[in-house]
């Protein structure tokens, strides 16, 4: 069915309508080959209370995102140019990925599970407790070239019902996970965070970048151990501002492309802001690669889905 809008009235204003912009700011002349000559940036859609999470399908050509107020994901056919519901009610799904065989691996909040998205349309449980007991609500999560999932686990979706269920934690931690879905087992890989939030591994895997969303509001760096499981050398990364980073993905070239309340941050494998892509939208969520050569990146702005062809391709193309 056709997505109707469903923007609530009573939404906060984070910024100054006036204080909205679209466009691109260009920090160090290295951000504009990164853009190209004359970056535009498109908007497709408009109505979500809170988009979140995109992920871009290829086999369906199509972004699927989630609207988690409205408990719902939506659907962006890039074909068409049409948005429709995905699925609703969702669970109140948060962050999406690709696994390594092109399914929609998702974090639901209301049933603090990640599932996976058959391509048939079914859903697989893939995990949804850590030591018997239940996770928190799954926020954001990538998938590494072994088929393992690693996945942050605030307690956003269990703090009131806007997002999910109000509740008390039951493991009492907010962890960083590590899953197995052939074996099963799920560890912890890091319990070094307050409110650990979007994750992205850098394109050859040896450094995850996690967003606290918490008490530290920074972006921290954790090296990838030989063994592809174990993380050492935990330490700041970059500091985001205005607002936060909430999730982020890089490029081939190990760029991170982080949101901001202003829109997308592009920060060097130093940690060094080169460029901005305002998104004129209270705060902007998440973003991912799309696209036949995964060069488009896909923009989750607060009520609206937005998207930019850049110059650069996105780390990590599905197979």
């Amino acid at each position: 069915m056709t997505a109707e809008p469903k923007i609530w009235t009573d939404r906060d204003e984070h910024r100054p309508v006036s204080e909205l912009k679209s466009g691109f700011e260009v920090l160090d002349p290295a951000f504009e080959q990164l853009t190209g000559e004359s970056p535009q940036l498109d908007k497709h859609w408009s109505g979500a209370e809170w988009s979140e999470g995109p992920v871009f399908v290829p086999y369906l050509n199509s972004l699927v995102w989630s609207d988690i107020p409205n408990n719902r994901m939506l659907r962006f056919d890039a074909g068409s140019g049409e948005t429709t519901v995905f699925r609703e009610p969702s669970n109140f799904t948060n962050g999406h990925t690709l696994d390594l065989e092109g399914r929609i691996v998702s974090c639901e909040h209301q049933t603090n599970r990640i599932s996976r998205t058959e391509k048939d349309g079914s859903v697989t449980v893939l995990v949804d407790s850590y030591e018997g007991k239940r996770l928190n609500s799954p926020n954001d999560l990538v998938v590494k070239s072994d088929g393992t999932i690693w996945f942050s686990d605030p307690p956003y979706g269990i703090m009131s019902n806007r997002e999910g269920n109000q509740r008390e934690s039951d493991i009492g931690a907010n962890y960083l996970f590590r899953f197995e879905p052939g074996s099963g087992e799920l560890t912890v890989a890091s319990d070094q965070f307050d409110k650990p939030n979007g994750l992205a591994f850098s394109p050859d895997e040896s450094i995850l970048y996690v967003a606290d969303s918490g008490e530290p509001r920074r972006v921290f760096a954790l090296d990838v151990e030989k063994d592809g499981k174990s993380l050492s050398n935990f330490r700041e990364f970059a500091v985001v501002r205005p607002g936060i980073a909430d999730g982020f993905r890089c490029d081939v070239n190990g760029n991170v492309w982080t949101s901001a309340h202003d829109g997308i941050h592009c920060i060097t494998p130093e940690g060094k802001t080169i460029g901005k892509i305002q998104v004129p939208e209270q705060r902007t969520a998440n973003c991912c690669w799309g696209g036949p050569y995964w060069d488009r990146l896909y923009i989750a702005g607060d009520t609206s889905v937005y998207s930019v062809q850049l110059a650069v391709e996105g780390a990590h193309r599905p197979r």
